[in-house]
């Protein structure tokens, strides 16, 4: 007798993939749990092609997939049960809010057994299906993507596409599409002829977030162009923050930003700014119409605003410690954190992805929190990436992750980055900095206290007029 766990409002999401061979799927995994990690929700692929690598070392051919062949059938059975006992323990012990199940899963029976398992574990199931007839797009993905699988790596290319081919037939017979009236009670979106149609069936929240997110993405090729603006008259003095304008060599570099941009030569290219004074200046130099987003202003440093950190530091030092300590998480008094500042570019990130080629002219915690979504590095590694000024960084999106091109335009510019301290050099200024709070603190309680006992002394005491008596 099985025992089924309650599945809560918030509990944890299981996502499923269904498709055929070379429709996308893992392309969707990984950039789904790549956008759910960026936007801080604990997120883990489990990819059961994997597993099944792991189980069998060596890859023969397409006949191991055969419906026919029992050894295999009982092999990918136990490597997508091994996968779902990994599944549970990320989501029920370690901590993980989303899981997403990356395999074929073209069977209605599979599926189903997938349910009964999120069923008896109060997890959500979210269904994800490509459904893609294109030939092109197909043979494209193959080539793309499969050839450079460890399944392929002793074929050539002839061999390995006409193997992927036979591999793809041996599904075929067995699929079964999700259907909106025999799975309507189940919660799927089913991406058509990568995204030329949807359908989508019972969402919640997380997953109607899942849904626009997916509804954006595409797979055109396209570049996308990040660099901050030119040096400001306030990153000469070492102040951060601000809205100064464009020092000299700031100027420099935005001449040399238009030759560059010429020189490529980009097909259609838009570019977009922030609302302060300093990526304007840099983008008026281009020549070419810029559209300005308030959601590219640099992180709020509150009370911090055109302040050294040497100041931050004399005046603020239990802060400046705490900022240290755990930089991203961080918020500046009256300010916001580079938690905060990815919640306000999460609309900016949707658009990116609907755009071609573009160029982002912003500011350097603005840059690495795009930069990390990017090339999915984590929240601890998001705060500390190098984005120096006067240096374009070209992203070139990929099936699988993501290209970058660093070009320096050869104009000297002052350096605005700090490195990660010592945890030792952290503990010992943190430290030091409550000792200093606390001192701050007793000598005004001290202050305080001998005014108002001063004042008590001095005021006579005076007896109430009779009328009050």
């Amino acid at each position: 007798m099985h025992i089924y766990k309650v599945c809560m409002t918030n509990c944890p999401t299981l996502i499923v993939t269904v498709g055929l061979p070379a429709r996308g799927k893992t392309y969707i995994s990984k950039k789904l749990t790549r956008y759910l990690n960026w936007i801080g929700v604990p997120t883990k692929e489990f990819n059961v092609g994997q597993y099944r690598r792991e189980c069998v070392k060596i890859y023969k051919s397409f006949e191991f997939f055969s419906p026919d062949n029992e050894e295999g059938l009982k092999i990918r059975r136990h490597c997508a049960m091994a996968a779902l006992n990994d599944v549970r323990q990320y989501l029920s012990v370690e901590g993980g809010q989303v899981a997403v199940f990356d395999a074929t899963n073209t069977t209605r029976e599979r599926r189903e057994t997938i349910v009964k398992f999120a069923e008896q574990n109060g997890f959500k199931v979210f269904f994800v299906e490509s459904v893609c007839e294109d030939p092109d797009v197909i043979a494209q993905n193959i080539v793309q993507v499969k050839l450079g699988s460890p399944d392929y790596i002793h074929c050539n290319t002839e061999e390995a596409i006409e193997d992927f081919m036979k591999r793809i037939k041996c599904y075929e017979s067995s699929y079964q599409p999700l259907d909106e009236n025999l799975d309507r009670d189940l919660s799927f979106i089913k991406i058509m002829d990568v995204g030329r149609r949807y359908l989508v069936n019972r969402v919640d929240h997380m997953q109607s977030r899942i849904v626009y997110y997916l509804m954006n993405i595409h797979i055109t090729p396209r570049s996308i162009y990040l660099c901050r603006h030119g040096e400001s008259d306030l990153n000469i003095k070492g102040r951060i923050g601000g809205d100064s304008g464009l020092s000299a060599r700031g100027k420099e570099f935005a001449r040399s930003l238009r030759k560059y941009i010429q020189d490529q030569k980009i097909k259609d290219l838009k570019v977009w700014t922030s609302q302060m004074k300093r990526t304007i200046q840099t983008a008026e130099c281009l020549g070419v119409p810029y559209e300005q987003w308030k959601s590219l202003n640099e992180i709020d440093a509150g009370v911090c605003e055109e302040m050294m950190y040497e100041e931050i530091q004399e005046h603020y030092p239990l802060e400046f410690a705490l900022r240290d300590q755990d930089k991203y998480r961080y918020r500046y008094p009256k300010g916001e954190s580079y938690e905060d500042l990815v919640q306000r570019l999460e609309p900016v990130i949707m658009e990116l992805e609907r755009q071609e080629n573009i160029l982002v002219i912003c500011h350097q915690a603005v840059m690495r929190c795009l930069l990390a979504y990017f090339l999915d590095k984590t929240a601890d590694e998001l705060p500390y990436l190098k984005c120096p000024l006067h240096t374009v960084l070209k992203l070139t999106p990929l099936a699988y992750g993501c290209k970058v091109e660093s070009i320096y335009l050869g104009v000297d510019a002052v350096n605005t980055h700090r490195d990660r301290p010592e945890c030792s050099v952290c503990t010992s200024l943190l430290k030091q900095a409550w000792q200093t709070s606390l001192i701050h603190s007793f000598s005004s309680y001290r202050t305080e206290n001998i005014k108002k006992s001063r004042y008590v002394e001095e005021s006579p005491i005076k007896s109430p007029p009779a009328s009050d008596l």
